[in-house]
């Protein structure tokens, strides 16, 4: 039976140690390849490069049976890229991460790691984006490789009926210490940004951004809470982005 193909992307650069942990995942359950972004893309969203050219170069990185490449655009560029340039045939699977940092709530909008599962979902591949509650550089990706391996064996043997796309973050703890999987909804919640002004050595004005994020959902149903608990969240999510119940008061209530 032909393995699986499967492609493996991320945000924080192919050099990150959260990709060759799902690089190693992976290879236990089909052919892997990889493409991306070879320098940190964080916080860029679905941003495509539109003005300036893309490259990719191959890339030993990972071991003889993995093909490899860098891709000098953003990770949508790169899941992209692969699709029309790199790859033969449609994969099976995209698997995105596993990012340095969650994605819960609505860090979901903001995030390169998820816009480039959501680009291989709106082309209709099976897709998920992975992401560990810990930002060091040296996170521990132990059951991270053990929560992407199961997930990815349910999605390719149980997929999904339609937008087959999830978002999965995972606790910063170890295997003994997780609880579990949850699957849950997305939180309500939002940054509240502060920008703090500085002045350059040079006289120039500039500002740099600081914060805090803030759940501001009471429900204990949540992608939050269960990170929170030492579980596993999993949001099915979508791309379409309609808020039905509005355009139904709108039809209903607007004299247009």
């Amino acid at each position: 039976m032909k393995k699986p193909l499967i492609l493996v992307t991320n945000d924080d650069s192919i050099y990150a140690k959260g990709i060759l942990a799902l690089v190693e995942a992976m290879k236990e359950i089909g052919e892997v390849v990889v493409v991306a972004p070879s320098l940190p893309q964080s916080g860029m969203g679905h941003a495509v490069t539109l003005k300036n050219p893309i490259t990719i170069e191959e890339r030993n990185i990972f071991g003889p049976d993995v093909k490899a490449y860098t891709c000098s655009g953003t990770p949508v560029d790169s899941v992209k890229i692969a699709r029309d340039v790199v790859l033969h045939r449609k994969p099976d699977i995209c698997v995105s991460g596993i990012n340095h940092g969650s994605n819960s709530s609505v860090n979901i909008l903001y995030s390169g790691t998820m816009s480039a599962a959501v680009e291989a979902a709106i082309e209709d591949i099976p897709s998920i984006g992975f992401s560990l509650d810990d930002q060091h550089r040296d996170a521990d990706f132990t059951l991270s490789k053990i929560v992407a391996k199961k997930i990815v064996t349910q999605m390719l043997e149980h997929p999904m009926p339609k937008n087959n796309l999830l978002n999965v973050n995972i606790p910063k703890c170890s295997e003994a210490e997780c609880r579990g999987y949850r699957m849950v909804r997305q939180a309500h919640a939002k940054w509240t940004e502060e920008f703090e002004e500085r002045v350059s050595p040079r006289g120039q004005q500039y500002f740099w951004m600081t914060g805090k994020f803030v759940n501001l959902d009471a429900g204990n149903d949540t992608d939050e809470v269960a990170l929170s608990e030492n579980y596993v969240s999993i949001v099915p999510i979508e791309f379409d982005l309609t808020h039905y119940e509005n355009l139904k008061f709108i039809q209903e209530k607007w004299e247009l």
